[in-house]
């Protein structure tokens, strides 16, 4: 029997849905800051061009993506050491939150452009950091054979809570004539405001994993010993890397493809606000019907990840993807856009839910936040590869259809990859 079969291992129904909901809290980041509202606002209302911008985001994509990749694997080293995994948690939410809310301050003036280009890059580096800790306490909220639903049903609260977000963007700022609390249309502030938005949604929906989740025991081995115990452990798991070699094989594929999903996240809003001429108020009701299907097929699929495997739904959910979007790259009507975007929305989430329930799996018990510090570096130590890509490719051609394209080459190689990926723990193996 496997570690994690065990029935300690299944916590509350409290637990385990205090920490989905944790899915929930930082998706309005994720949502309305990375993809759709903000990131579209900087490059058509703040930037010098909307090229220019497109490409100064990226840059600061792959400047957040870089931090993260140099750190989390050290960190997550660090917390397998010293035990705990919320104190960590709570720092970086917090680090995200308060660098989100500084986003009001960029006006639609590229003398802001910095300003908002760092504040991004710090709250991005942030919540991807806390995604590390977050992701480690999975393995103890359910067993091995459960892990693929608890996976999925958070990033399936995730994709409805940036819905919801959106819509509240949407309905109260964006739409109304005369928006809520006065915000001054002419300055931007009805767009500005997400900055804010998103980050009390995120301290607000954050509060209950801290609160019903339980997290592993400290150790109690001081910050100084436990730093330098974690990096020598990480060091050594990286010197024996063939005893974890099915483990190396699975994050090699998912720094491939995940790092074409994280450019098709970082640049959708920007791409359909530049190649379909969408304004605020299209896009935002074009995440929110995005949002829908993604919710939808994250929630199917968890179901279909216990029954069929992690690795083949990740295959399914790649070759769902590699389809649309080659679709969406070669279509010029904008309602077929439409529609060839809400299918591809419904493999976005299961090829990451289904990523991080087969880590869970694999990883061994002793090691969990470790792998998962590994399984954040896989995500972002090329991070800078795929947005720069992008953006090299966007400034090449001046056309950002061309830019998005790369994105397909990424999930082909990462799905041919993980063809020779086993799902059996390396223990089994």
């Amino acid at each position: 029997m496997h570690p994690q079969d065990s029935p300690s291992r299944t916590a509350p129904r409290r637990a385990v849905f205090s920490w989905c909901v944790y899915d929930w809290a930082n998706s309005a980041f994720s949502t309305v800051i990375v993809t759709f509202v903000f990131a579209a606002y900087f490059s058509q209302s703040v930037a010098e061009s909307v090229i220019l911008g497109t490409a100064q985001w990226g840059w600061a994509v792959s400047a957040s993506g870089l931090a993260i990749a140099i750190l989390s694997p050290i960190f997550g080293a660090i917390a397998d050491q010293g035990g705990g995994n919320k104190p960590w948690l709570a720092g970086f939410t917090v680090l995200c939150v308060i660098a989100t809310a500084l986003l009001w301050f960029t006006e639609p003036d590229p003398r802001f452009a910095l300003w908002a280009l760092v504040c991004f890059a710090i709250a991005n580096m942030a919540q991807e950091m806390g995604y590390v800790f977050y992701n480690a306490m999975l393995p103890n909220l359910a067993p091995i054979g459960r892990l693929g639903r608890v996976s999925g049903w958070g990033w399936g609260l995730g994709y409805l809570g940036g819905m919801i977000c959106l819509i509240l963007t949407l309905v109260v700022f964006v739409r109304p004539d005369a928006p809520l609390f006065g915000l001054d249309k002419e300055q931007a502030e009805h767009i500005r405001v997400v900055g804010p938005l998103a980050a009390i949604w995120f301290a607000v929906f954050a509060v209950p994993l801290f609160l019903f989740t339980p997290d592993r025991p400290a150790i109690g081995a001081p910050l100084g010993q436990a730093a330098r115990d974690g990096i020598s452990n990480l060091i050594r798991t990286l010197r024996q890397v063939r005893r974890h070699a099915n483990i190396a094989r699975f994050l090699l594929a998912r720094l491939i493809y995940i790092d074409g999903l994280n450019t098709m996240f970082a640049f959708g809003g920007i791409y359909a606000a530049g190649t379909f001429g969408m304004g605020p108020a299209e896009i935002l009701e074009f995440g929110i019907a995005l949002n829908i299907t993604a919710g939808l097929g994250a929630a199917s699929f968890a179901w279909i990840d216990d029954w069929i495997g992690a690795k083949r739904t990740i295959l399914i959910a790649l070759a769902g993807l590699i389809g649309f979007g080659t679709s969406i790259l070669l279509v010029e009507d904008k309602t077929l856009f439409w529609i060839l975007v809400l299918f591809l929305g419904i493999f976005m989430g299961p090829a990451q839910a289904a990523s991080r329930s087969l880590m869970a799996r694999l990883a061994p018990p002793q090691q969990v936040t470790e792998m998962f510090g590994l399984f954040a570096l896989s995500g972002k130590i090329t991070a800078f590869v795929g947005p720069a890509i992008f953006a090299s490719v966007t400034l090449a051609f001046d056309s950002q259809r061309a830019g998005m394209a790369t994105v397909i080459v990424f999930l082909l190689v990462g799905g041919l990859m993980m063809l020779f990926v086993s799902e059996q723990p390396d223990s089994q193996a």
